[in-house]
């Protein structure tokens, strides 16, 4: 397909020639330019606000494609829920942590948490709201569901081997744990600015959080560890 002369380009404001072409892309650089895109809709809108045409133009691509490769709006928006966290499975999935001592392995998979949420606003903001619909979209997903056992199965052999060897109290569950950590993990992102607002103190700042962490990371220490 060739341009008009008069068509200016996106993303220089000069005009092309009629010779000209946009660079093909593949069924899969389609996808996920649709899926960053959709992202960036649905945190800035929600699912209700969010539209397919501010997609399809961010995303340099139609809505007869995206229709193809996703179906629906509601199916788009499960599909950048799935993305989201399928990027923090496979970074959790990584980690080499096993091998250490069981303390400090966990210790690691919090340092991970949280550094990934903090550089990954997107998907707090998606979590915040798909909360707020009570997880109505994330339960038609069962990619989801069989992403979070994985991760589970590593923080209980953790805390079984810490517990045979006399290192980490007993009878911790490992769901509980999980949880504690992302809400270490989080809380200070999703009330960032109410936070911030109502002591006068900006929760963003490199210093602040490196000081939170720091004191996340010796509570759950204390907590984890065999008093003896």
């Amino acid at each position: 397909m060739t341009y008009r002369d008069s068509a200016p380009d996106a993303a220089t404001g000069k005009r092309r020639t009629s010779t000209q072409r946009r660079p093909r892309r593949s069924a899969e650089q389609n996808r996920e330019e649709i899926l960053r895109a959709a992202t960036a809709e649905f945190v800035t809108h929600g699912l209700a606000g969010g539209r397919i045409s501010r997609i399809v133009r961010k995303a340099g691509t139609n809505p007869r494609m995206l229709y193809e490769q996703f179906g629906s709006k509601s199916a788009l928006y499960i599909a950048t829920l799935e993305n989201a966290l399928a990027a923090l499975r496979a970074e959790e999935l990584t980690l080499d942590v096993e091998h250490l001592d069981p303390l400090e392995g966990l210790l690691q998979l919090f340092d991970f948490m949280n550094g990934h949420f903090e550089r990954n606003d997107h998907l707090v903001s998606l979590l915040r709201a798909e909360n707020l619909m009570k997880a109505r979209n994330m339960k038609k997903s069962p990619r989801i569901h069989e992403m979070s056992s994985p991760v589970l199965s590593m923080t209980e052999r953790l805390l079984s081997r810490g517990v045979a060897e006399g290192k980490l109290t007993a009878d911790i569950d490992p769901l509980r744990l999980y949880i504690m950590i992302a809400a270490l993990s989080q809380f200070h992102l999703t009330n960032v600015h109410t936070l911030s607002n109502e002591f006068g103190h900006d929760l963003s700042k490199p210093k602040w959080r490196a000081e939170r962490r720091a004191d996340a990371r010796r509570m759950l220490a204390a907590y984890l560890s065999r008093k003896t």
